[in-house]
């Protein structure tokens, strides 16, 4: 158990005062708590230890004693009566874009809407146009989040998928009937949003592997609840965990598991394109092997598999069906880029703004990883909702920028600012002050509803602007949460070139934007690719080398991300730019 289960309990807490439309201030006190713990700089069991979580600010008699109750227990006694009392699918409706607790609390009230289908009848119905504050655009929108859920349903981030996937393989392989074992699936791929999670498993007993696989044994093991089984054959099983994700394992014989695992990881247009080669070569191509006529082509590995059929190495990622197997042909695929390669990071927040973490832990903390500089990016100063920075907190973040230079001074700090394009194009803050940052970012956080022609119009205008180095998460997409503003994104690409102006890959694994296959239209186009974590505490300042596969799909090679440069290449580029 981490700081970081606390503050999400916490925050659960608060949540869920206020879906039950309890007092406003009880729920504030709460989200508050989260953040004070996220924001911990003493480690919070030497805090327990020692008797000093009444010296946390903030922290009273009520706060302290479910911190202790968490400790001693894994929970909170007051969060499992509120989970309890509160109907699951009010927690539900928070998932459809612009309803907030307090308008799923009126909502519960007004018209006693406990789940998404009583929400979408209501739209259907108009009922929503009878209650204060939900006029026709709002019901509009609502209506449209309803369907945007329903077509996201049971899908899970890559890196949510990615870390239960381990988990199973980890078990799997520790299993004595299995000699190998590997993620499959659209994972092995690095789709940002996957539906399944597959695994591909070697052994000469299949049927003792799935039946460990269907075990409570295992379901133990991995600390898993809800499974329903839901198909079991002696070569492939399927387990589905109620409202998570299911989890499909295919079993094959040692000698099959390299045709087995390109089988499993696809995708459809690849495993076509590759078998309908094998056939223009004179072979045949299965599941369980390649064919030479009858005779059976003995292959080690994948990388065996496509030197046969006159194609180098094909990377997982690749596997799209988007032109690859034409450039491995010609041996001329990319040299994808490496976590290793990244030297520094941007888009980084403080507790100036909304992060969590201060200018110095966050500095430290670069350093620590292994990185050459580092750029800070608050929001700015209309960004009010997350604590935008006035001129004169500028000042002040800047004076420290300086002295932390000369404290480290084989590590490079950049003064950045994540600017909000403002709804006529302009850049937040006036020339003057902009001009005094080493590099802006430039990012949408309002008025996400314009039309195409309008939104893309906003963003040229800013990208117009002699002091925007950046832009940041160009679609505005959250995953799961909300779709992209419209916007055309081939002028904006353009634009960018045009401008030498660097397009952001947000790494936030909810973002994971600018979007894959955009990536590689940025690369064909000579724009650089800023990897960027936008990291709101130290830990996320590991999402950009986690993003990197995620990255690798847009063709991506380290001269085509624009923080694989030097401290003096990035300098350079700066100055050129300014």
């Amino acid at each position: 158990m981490s700081k970081h289960d606390l503050a999400h309990l916490f925050n659960q807490i608060g949540t869920l005062v206020e879906v039950r439309g309890e007092n406003p201030f009880k729920a504030r006190a709460y989200y508050k708590a989260a953040r004070t713990i996220e924001s911990l700089e003493t480690d919070l069991d030497e805090l327990i230890r020692n008797d000093q979580l009444k010296e946390v600010p903030g922290f009273g008699p009520a706060i302290t004693q479910k911190i202790l109750e968490w400790k001693e227990t894994g929970t909170i006694g007051y969060y499992e009566e509120l989970k309890e009392a509160t109907p699951s699918g009010l927690l539900d409706l928070l998932r459809v874009p612009g309803l907030g607790p307090k308008k799923v609390a009126v909502l519960a009230s007004t018209l006693q809407i406990t789940n998404l289908e009583m929400l979408e009848e209501a739209c259907r119905e108009n009922k929503l146009l009878t209650v204060p504050g939900f006029g026709p655009k709002t019901q509009a929108k609502i209506a449209a989040g309803i369907e945007f859920i329903k077509e996201h349903q049971g899908r899970f981030l890559w890196i949510q998928g990615m870390e239960w996937a381990r988990k199973f393989r980890t078990a799997l392989a520790a299993h004595p009937a299995v000699s190998q074992v590997e993620i499959a699936g659209s994972l092995r791929r690095c789709l940002p949003l996957n539906s399944r999670i597959d695994l591909v498993a070697a052994s000469t007993s299949p049927a003792v592997v799935t039946t460990y696989f269907t075990s409570s044994e295992l379901e133990k093991k991995l600390e898993l609840s809800g499974k329903i089984v839901t198909k079991q054959t002696a070569e492939e099983s399927t387990i589905i965990f109620q409202r998570e994700f299911e989890v499909h394992l295919s079993v094959v014989p040692p000698e099959a598991f390299p045709y087995a695992l390109w089988f499993h990881t696809g995708n459809e247009g690849h495993k076509q394109a590759l078998s309908q080669r094998a056939a223009k070569l004179g072979y045949k191509l299965q599941t369980d092997g390649l064919w030479k006529g009858t005779t059976p082509v003995v292959c080690q590995n994948e990388a065996e598999l496509y030197q046969h059929l006159g194609l180098v190495y094909i990377p997982p990622e690749l596997r799209e069906n988007r032109g690859e197997l034409e450039v491995a042909a010609a041996a001329c695929l990319p040299e994808l880029v490496k976590p290793e390669d990244i030297q520094g990071v941007f888009h980084v927040h403080t507790n100036n703004s909304d992060g969590l973490s201060t200018l110095r832990e966050m500095v430290e903390g670069a350093i620590n990883r292994g990185y050459h500089y580092l750029g800070f990016a608050d929001h700015s100063q209309s960004a009010f909702y997350a604590h935008g920075l006035t001129k004169e907190a500028l000042r002040r973040q800047w004076q420290e920028i300086d002295q932390l230079n000369r404290e480290y001074p084989h590590f490079k700090i950049f003064k950045g600012i994540e600017a909000d394009i403002l709804p006529s194009g302009e850049l937040d803050y006036d020339p003057e002050t902009l001009a005094q940052f080493d590099f802006v970012i430039g990012s949408i956080h309002s008025h996400f509803q314009m039309g195409e022609a309008e939104m893309t119009e906003r963003i040229l205008k800013a990208m117009d602007n002699p002091y925007l180095t950046m832009l940041g998460h160009p679609s505005g997409r959250i995953l799961l949460t909300r779709p992209a503003y419209q916007v055309n994104l081939e002028p904006v690409i353009k634009k960018a070139a045009e401008n030498r102006i660097i397009i952001e890959f947000n790494a936030n694994p909810y973002r994971m934007d600018l979007d894959w296959r955009w990536c590689q239209r940025a690369k064909e186009l000579g724009v650089p690719i800023a990897i960027n974590p936008d990291a709101h505490s130290v830990e996320e300042l590991d999402l950009t080398r986690l993003s990197i596969p995620v990255a690798r799909k847009g063709w991506l090679e380290k001269n085509d991300v624009f923080n694989t440069k030097t401290s003096a290449a990035i300098l350079a580029y700066f100055g050129r730019k300014r």
